[in-house]
């Protein structure tokens, strides 16, 4: 793999010390290597608002990972992954889980193909798909999103996708007190978990959620 900004690829190291992560240096260039690639493909495919390097550490790569030691099982979907978040950086720090990256957008899924053969990720597969039309087969021992608009549409369109004991996570900032009191028949929250993400202004909050039993 071809060597990585240095000053993008310290300031990673530095954030990933401040929240606690230990990382391979392996890890650190794929995730340094997805960040190059987002923002190169950025200014013609515009994939995200984010156009600062360093800003996308924070925003996009400390965001997402921050989540992985709550992640339970082995096969996960992130439905709405857009440019792959956070499935990318999941699937990097995680090696041993495999990721079904689901966007309708073709350009997205482009992005995608570009970045699992660039940074040889075999665990992820990008699918252009809407999630009410993809067969999950088998069902995922996660389903993940952070580009929902609320738990409950996130619920009504997945809810085919996890096993009997799969698990729904929920990336919000702001614990969305009133969605979950709205969650639909049939689900519960299995827990709620504050994040700490280094240099992010506002908060963060997982929501971990099943499907209740009968």
């Amino acid at each position: 793999m071809r060597s990585r900004d240095p000053v993008v690829f310290n300031k990673l190291s530095a954030l990933l010390n401040r929240a606690g992560i230990s990382l391979t240096d392996l890890q650190k260039q794929q995730l340094v290597g997805y960040v190059e690639l987002l923002h190169k493909w950025n200014k013609a495919y515009n994939l995200t608002s984010v156009r600062d390097p360093q800003q996308m550490l924070v925003r996009h790569i400390m965001d997402s990972i921050v989540v992985e030691p709550y992640l339970t099982g082995e096969r996960f979907i992130d439905v709405g992954t857009g440019p792959g978040l956070p499935g990318v950086p999941l699937a990097i720090v995680r090696p041993g889980s495999h990721f079904t990256l689901l966007d309708s957008l073709g350009k997205r899924i482009r992005f995608l193909r570009q970045v699992q053969h660039e940074l040889k990720l075999e665990n992820i597969t990008p699918v252009q798909s809407r999630v009410e039309e993809f067969p999950a087969e088998p069902p995922f021992d996660g389903v993940i999103s952070r580009a929902f608009a609320s738990l409950n549409d996130m619920l009504s369109w997945c809810q085919a996708l996890p096993g009997t004991e799969g698990l729904f996570y929920a990336l919000k900032g702001v614990l969305p007190a009133d969605e979950i009191a709205a969650l639909p028949a049939g689900f519960s929250v299995e827990k709620t978990c504050p994040l700490q993400v280094p240099e992010l202004d506002g908060e963060r909050h997982l929501v971990i959620i099943r499907r209740s039993a009968d």
